[in-house]
C-alpha cells in the first residue's frame, strides 16, 4: 500500500529538510486520509483506488501549473512542477504516445470500429485497459485521431 511507504517517506524529507518533497507526501496522504475518511472511516482503500487519487492529484497540479505559465508566475509554477515529481514517482511507469497508439490500434481492430460513433466504445476499453498508465486525455486524442 501507497499509504505506509508515504509515512515513512515524511519521516525521510523531515530529517533531510527537503520541504518540496515535503509538500508533495503531505498532500498524498491528506488525499488518503480524505479518501478514507469519505468511505466511512477506517476502511482501507484498495491500490487503483489510490493510484486514481495520485493521478487526480497530478492532473490538478498540471492544471495550476499551466495557469501560472500563462500567468507568468515562474516561482509558483515551479512549486507546482515539484509536487508533480514527487506525486509522479508513486504511479506507475506512464505509457509513452508510440506505445498507446498501438494498443489503441490494437483495440480499434478487435472491435472493428471505423468512425467516430465508435469512439465511446474503443474509449471504455482502452481507459479499462490502460488505467493508471496512460492520462485519458491523451488516450481520447489518439482515439480521436485514429478514428478520423
Amino acid at each position: 500500500m501507497i499509504s505506509t511507504t508515504i509515512d515513512q517517506e515524511i519521516k525521510q524529507a523531515m530529517l533531510a529538510k527537503d520541504q518540496a518533497k515535503l509538500r508533495g507526501l503531505r498532500a498524498i496522504k491528506a488525499a488518503i486520509l480524505l479518501a478514507k475518511t469519505e468511505k466511512g472511516g477506517a476502511e482501507e482503500i484498495d491500490a487503483d483506488a489510490e493510484i486514481k487519487i495520485l493521478q487526480r492529484l497530478v492532473k490538478q497540479r498540471k492544471e495550476s501549473a499551466n495557469i501560472y505559465k500563462e500567468q507568468g508566475r515562474e516561482d509558483l509554477l515551479l512549486v507546482e512542477q515539484e509536487e508533480i515529481d514527487v506525486i509522479s514517482q508513486f504511479l506507475p511507469q506512464q505509457l509513452d504516445e508510440e506505445a498507446i497508439t498501438a494498443i489503441v490500434k490494437r483495440i480499434l481492430a478487435e472491435t472493428g470500429a471505423t468512425s467516430i460513433k465508435d469512439m465511446g466504445k474503443v474509449m471504455g476499453l482502452a481507459n479499462k485497459e490502460m488505467a493508471g498508465k496512460a492520462d485519458g486525455k491523451l488516450i481520447g486524442e489518439i482515439v480521436k485521431a485514429q478514428l478520423a
